[in-house]
């Protein structure tokens, strides 16, 4: 597999903990889903798991201490609403260019640091480990004079990133954005991603001295030619992986994004120590946790914020969404939504769980099952084609196949209640609110309408009571 695709996902960073030596961040989201062609802002559009804005977000949080500060435009209201206070927000009223853009932070951090570091908020595959490298650059640079230190990769697909104009002996000139290229500058395979440090005080009094371009954008990028004609050197950082300077303006770099984070998260669980025999085709969102010594067979897909305990089977071909499994479960052919089983549980093949469904230690879910807001005790076991919904299931309680629990009337869903110990026969249809109580039995095919008493048998269309005596000698 491509080495690109399989860069592994960071560690964590150890916070910078002088809050006078950390940088300010800016994370620039203010533009719009025009190539995206959607009504949802592009920075909120969903990757393997998180919207691109969160890793932008959690990015700066490993870097500094700081609250990083987010420079939105139309839209902004449903952006603040997904970072809420773990950021900062100021407005781009007009579109008038990235210049202008982090023109709007500064008399927000104007006199805070030192540094202030700036990004893009549509960058979800820059690592840790290369912005730790830029910063570190960085401080070299400032102390030799230095106010300017930017990240740079090397590729022939261009993909609109702006040329790295050097000098003969190497030396950092200029940015050329790709729109005003000559045809040779155009052949340059150096490429500028757009992740630049500053020394604070040059920065926010240099971005009076950018120019209006043709287009009647103030262009960060002048920033470079400016450093240069005032004598400061600009150093650049030339990234090992240039995947990870992939910026996400359609949808199909959306799908390759996906694709590289896919390989990193698997690869993170895999050295983590388990077992996934497809890669290719197991999906493990970034916010899923999963035990040890667990095997993922081809097709699992596991999503939101799903939690996977140690020594578990899960698929192939299942879907786990939002849901905690314990240990030593076995998942197969199955979907599972909302839903909580505890240890040494046993689901499929070919079964549903959905909301609020709870499975306790030891529990069996035969085939083509179906579990909706219900609890099943410990050992339970419930037959294949059964239906459990709204309905509380004692322990060691059997239900077999093709049992329904009817928990809707037309108006309101109705609960049913089944104690310890009881026996649901084949075909049985328990019509809520009933109860069955420890130890009771219905025969094969019962309507059941009405409580049936504690180690009484019911029968019937509708179901009806036996003798106790008869109950005793089945």
């Amino acid at each position: 597999m491509n080495d690109d695709l399989m860069l592994a996902v960071d560690l964590p960073a150890t916070a910078i903990p002088d809050h006078t030596l950390a940088p300010d961040i800016v994370i620039l989201a203010a533009g719009e889903s025009t190539r995206m062609r959607s009504k949802t802002p592009k920075v909120l559009h969903p990757l393997a798991g998180r919207p691109l804005i969160e890793y932008s977000v959690r990015l700066a949080e490993s870097l500094s201490p700081r609250l990083p500060t987010v420079v939105v435009g139309r839209n902004a209201e449903a952006l603040q609403a997904q970072i809420g206070d773990r950021a900062g927000y100021v407005h781009q009223q007009q579109r008038l260019g990235t210049g202008h853009a982090v023109l709007q932070a500064r008399p927000l951090l104007l006199g805070h640091s030192h540094t202030v570091l700036v990004f893009y908020a549509d960058m979800p595959l820059v690592t840790l480990a290369s912005m730790q490298a830029l910063l570190a650059l960085h401080q070299r640079n400032q102390a030799s004079g230095g106010v300017l230190t930017l990240l740079t990769f090397e590729s022939d697909t261009p993909r609109g990133f702006g040329r790295i104009v050097r000098s003969a002996a190497g030396q950092v000139l200029a940015i050329v954005e790709e729109a005003d290229c000559t045809a040779e500058q155009l052949e340059i395979t150096e490429l500028n991603p757009g992740l630049y440090c500053y020394d604070a005080d040059w920065l926010w009094r240099s971005l009076d001295e950018i120019t209006v371009s043709p287009k009647g954008e103030y262009y960060l990028t002048d920033l470079v030619a400016i450093a240069v004609q005032q004598g400061c050197p600009v150093l650049a950082h030339r990234v090992s992986h240039p995947v990870e300077m992939m910026g996400i303006n359609t949808r199909v770099h959306l799908a390759e994004a996906e694709a590289v984070l896919r390989a990193r998260i698997n690869r993170r669980w895999m050295e983590a120590g388990v077992t996934i025999v497809d890669p290719a085709t197991t999906y493990i969102e970034d916010t899923v946790e999963i035990g040890r010594d667990t095997l993922l067979l081809p097709g699992v897909h596991l999503r939101g914020q799903s939690k996977i305990g140690e020594d578990c089977c899960i698929g192939p071909d299942t879907t786990i969404i939002d849901t905690t499994i314990g240990a030593a479960c076995r998942v197969q052919y199955a979907v599972l939504e909302d839903t909580l089983l505890e240890d040494q549980v046993d689901v499929g093949p070919f079964a549903h769980l959905r909301a609020r469904a709870h499975l306790a230690t030891g529990v069996h879910m035969g085939n083509f099952g179906e579990v909706k807001n219900s609890y099943l005790g410990p050992g339970a076991k419930m037959g294949h084609f059964s239906y459990v919904g709204d309905a509380d299931i004692g322990q060691e309680v059997n239900v077999s196949a093709g049992v329904i629990t009817c928990n809707y009337d037309g108006v309101r869903k109705n609960r049913t209640t089944v104690g310890d110990y009881a026996f649901i026969g084949s075909d049985t249809m328990l019509v809520a609110p009933v109860t069955i109580g420890a130890g009771a039995r219905t025969g094969a095919g019962s309507v059941v309408t009405h409580d049936v008493p504690p180690g009484r048998l019911a029968v019937g269309v509708p179901a009806r009571l036996r003798p106790p005596s008869e109950t005793q000698g089945e």
